[in-house]
Parts: C-alpha cells; sequence; structure tokens
C-alpha cells in the first residue's frame, strides 16, 4: 500500500471516448532506447528449481497489471520502458488473458481500497486467473509493495503482509541486503550487496510461522531483507520468491528507483535481472528450459 505519485512525464492525453476501459490505461509513451546498459556482472548459475518461459525475442514485453485505485502503474511502465527501453504495456484487471507478455508487474497502490485486507478483493479479479497460469507456464511475475499483498492473497506466496509494528504509515528509503541472487529477479546484484530503495506502506509487515520461515531460509528464498527493519517484519523480510523461484514479491519500490533523479538507481537491478535473464538464455539456455 502506497502513496500516490504523480509524475508530469507519465501524464497521458484522455482517450476518446470510444476507447474500450483497458486502452484508457495505455500510454502514448514513444519507447527511447536503453538509458541504463545491463551490468557486466557475471550472472550466477540458476537451480533446477528455474522452469522459466523465454521470451520469443530478446527484447522483453511487460505487462503492467492495474487494478482500481493502482497508483503506481505508471511508475513501472517508465522504469521498464523509459529507463530499459523495454516494451510495455498496461493490463486492465478484468482482461481474461495476458497476451504476448514476458513478464508481469503487480505494481503498488490501494487496490479497491484495501477493503477487507490489502488485496483481499483484487485476488478474485478476473486478470488473477491469467497471472496464476502464466506463473504456473513459468512466466516472471513481479508484485511490489500492494502487489506483493495481493500475491500473498492470491496463494502465489506464503505467508501476510499485516499493519506495520508502529501502527503508523511508513513513508521514507530503506537499505536492503541481498540474500540470494540465484533468481531471476536477483542475478545482476552481488549477494550482501546493499541497496537503498524507498517503501510507502501502513501494512508491510511480513508474517508467516516459524515452519514456513524455516522453509524460506532452507530453499534460500527470502531475496532481500531490512538492514534496519521499518515495519516488524520476522527475520526482517523484505522480498521472497515462491519455490520455483519466478514469482516475487517485495515491499520497497525498485521502480521508484531506477534514476539518479529519484536519489537512487538501486532498484535497476531487479529489472535488469529480469532482462538479463531472458538474453543471457537466449538461445544458450533455451534447450534445457520446459515449455
Amino acid at each position: 500500500m502506497n502513496n500516490n505519485s504523480t509524475h508530469a512525464a507519465y501524464l497521458r492525453r484522455p482517450p476518446p471516448p470510444e476507447r474500450p476501459p483497458e486502452a484508457a490505461f495505455q500510454d502514448s509513451f514513444e519507447h527511447p532506447g536503453a538509458t541504463g546498459a545491463t551490468s557486466q556482472k557475471a550472472r550466477p548459475a540458476f537451480s533446477d528449481k528455474i522452469n522459466l518461459r523465454l521470451p520469443k525475442t530478446l527484447r522483453m514485453k511487460f505487462g503492467v497489471i492495474v487494478f482500481p485505485g493502482s497508483n503506481c502503474d505508471h511508475d513501472a511502465f517508465y522504469a521498464v520502458s523509459a529507463n530499459l527501453g523495454q516494451k510495455a504495456e498496461f493490463i486492465w484487471h478484468d482482461s481474461q488473458d495476458l497476451g504476448d507478455v514476458d513478464a508481469v508487474i503487480l505494481p503498488g497502490g490501494f487496490a479497491y481500497g484495501d477493503y477487507l485486507r490489502c488485496g483481499a478483493i483484487a485476488k478474485f479479479s478476473p486478470v488473477m486467473r491469467a497471472v496464476r497460469r502464466f506463473a504456473a507456464d513459468g512466466g516472471l511475475v513481479l508484485g511490489v509493495c500492494n502487489g506483493f499483498q495481493i500475491l500473498v492473497e492470491a496463494g502465489l506466496l506464503p505467508g501476510a503482509l499485516i499493519r506495520n509494528r508502529s501502527l503508523k504509515f511508513s513513508c521514507r528509503d530503506v537499505h536492503l541486503r541481498t540474500e540470494t541472487t540465484n533468481s531471476p529477479f536477483t542475478c545482476a546484484a552481488h549477494k550482501g550487496e546493499i541497496l537503498r530503495m524507498p517503501i510507502a506502506h501502513g501494512e508491510g509487515c511480513y508474517f508467516a510461522e516459524e515452519r514456513t520461515l524455516d522453509e524460506l531460509e532452507a530453499e534460500d528464498r527470502i531475496a532481500f531483507r531490512y538492514l534496519d527493519n521499518p515495519n516488524g517484519s520476522l527475520r526482517d523480510i523484505a522480498g521472497i520468491l515462491n519455490p520455483e523461484r519466478n514469482v516475487m514479491g517485495m515491499m520497497p519500490h525498485p521502480e521508484r528507483s531506477t534514476e539518479p533523479l529519484m536519489g537512487s538507481t538501486d532498484g535497476l537491478v531487479v529489472f535488469e535481472s529480469m532482462l538479463r535473464v531472458s538474453q543471457a538464455s537466449w538461445p544458450a539456455l533455451a534447450p534445457a528450459v520446459k515449455r
């Protein structure tokens, strides 16, 4: 859950009345070339559990899900299109399929007003059936903040995200430690690398029973930990992976730290990792991938 973030560059012209609702969320961005070149760090080998659905071309296409109440959809769109030079499109919450996207982002916001619980209503959106199928087929799914909450409510990730220990909304920069590079979302980082990203949430305290926490530890599925735990998350957890490692949820906002103007570019490592997987594994890893 996060505050409304508006940038003049993200504004779009009002659509003509005859356009369908989902088309109203498509931006008129020109997709420039990538302004942030991918890192030259060596990519760690992946676990045998990873079963990625590779993109049809070296260029990735990101789908950004838009729920009623999403407010970081344009931030995510801008990060991958303007800063990484990749294709992106908005996908409306009542869409029955995801089209030809190679990766999906569930952005931050207040989906359906966060009624009942954060993400509790969004998990019933028609698009979530498509997201589940996409994830089951090995597609990359990234949930940020409210997107993480939705993934947990939908059963794609374990545990729960509950009220911050302080009972207050927290909006500030935090420092994260990269706990694993054995994932499509962190392979461009170094294990132990410290990253600075912003948070903006009131229900970001990660909670799970001890058995689940032990499993996350044993299976190397904790992607990031807080160095300065802002919300009381158990074991300082800031981001986790599913058993197949192609779904990640995190409360900090990588899309809000993708260019110097934002005060940090550390968030690029998440998107560069996703891009590097597609580029490095095409076509070299293609024979090993189960489609």
